[in-house]
């Protein structure tokens, strides 16, 4: 069985070390039971599957994108109610609006990175916490509206570390280079042992098999060269 296996595309080599296993322990052969070849195949063929086919992000952007429009969109809209409110100066709480637009004007969330507009969140809602600033909101009928906010705030806040630790758990998987390497070797080992008692009864027909299975890879590679070979290339 010859075969170079780097230069198998990743999901030919996956779908080679899937088929080995299977055609090994499918039940029609008795001989590979409790082969540590073949065992170490099977660890690191799972080994593989995880890291080949896993996300280099955790697709978590959306979702915290979102959450950080949220809690912007509710900012700015209150921070406008209160600059037009405090314009009409002929109604009695004016002046209570005309003060906490003064103080969210401190808090200018626009361009902003994530980290710099939550700092901003979180001094301009410890503000509004203050006894002063809550009782002219009670005024205004927005406490409801400072409830949203902080509310809408921790949801972001919930999402983005979500984020970062989904983020963290990926870097911090084998590389798909190294995993790639490990199933190789492991597969190449069990090949040549398969190799190796080719001629002995038992395990001649397991042989015979993987030994096709092995050629349907190497098929597969020559077709996707051709067809690799015959695709269009533009110019760059």
């Amino acid at each position: 069985m010859v075969i170079a296996f780097h230069k198998l595309t990743t999901k030919n080599l996956a779908a080679l070390a899937q088929r080995v296993i299977y055609a090994s322990k499918n039940g029609a052969y008795q001989a590979p039971a409790g082969n540590e070849l073949l065992q170490k195949l099977e660890k690191e063929s799972g080994e593989y599957d995880k890291v080949y086919v896993k996300q280099t992000y955790s697709g978590k952007g959306h979702e915290v994108k979102k959450a950080d429009t949220e809690r912007t969109d509710l900012y700015c809209a209150l921070r406008s109610y209160l600059r037009s409110y405090s314009l009409l100066t002929m109604l009695p709480d004016a002046a209570e609006a005309g003060a906490l637009h003064q103080l969210m004007q401190r808090f200018d969330l626009r361009q902003l990175t994530y980290a710099a507009k939550t700092a901003q969140i979180e001094k301009l809602l410890k503000e509004l916490q203050q006894p002063a600033q809550a009782e002219r909101l009670s005024k205004l009928h927005l406490t409801p509206a400072y409830d949203e906010l902080r509310a809408r705030h921790l949801t972001f806040e919930t999402l983005f570390a979500e984020q970062a630790e989904a983020n963290a758990a990926l870097r911090a998987m084998p590389s798909a280079t190294a995993q790639r390497r490990q199933l190789e070797g492991a597969l190449r080992d069990y090949l040549r042992f398969l190799t190796a008692m080719r001629s002995v009864a038992a395990w001649a027909p397991l042989y015979a098999e993987i030994n096709e299975l092995v050629k349907a890879a190497a098929i597969a590679y020559k077709n996707d060269r051709k067809a690799a070979d015959k695709a269009p290339h533009s110019d760059s």
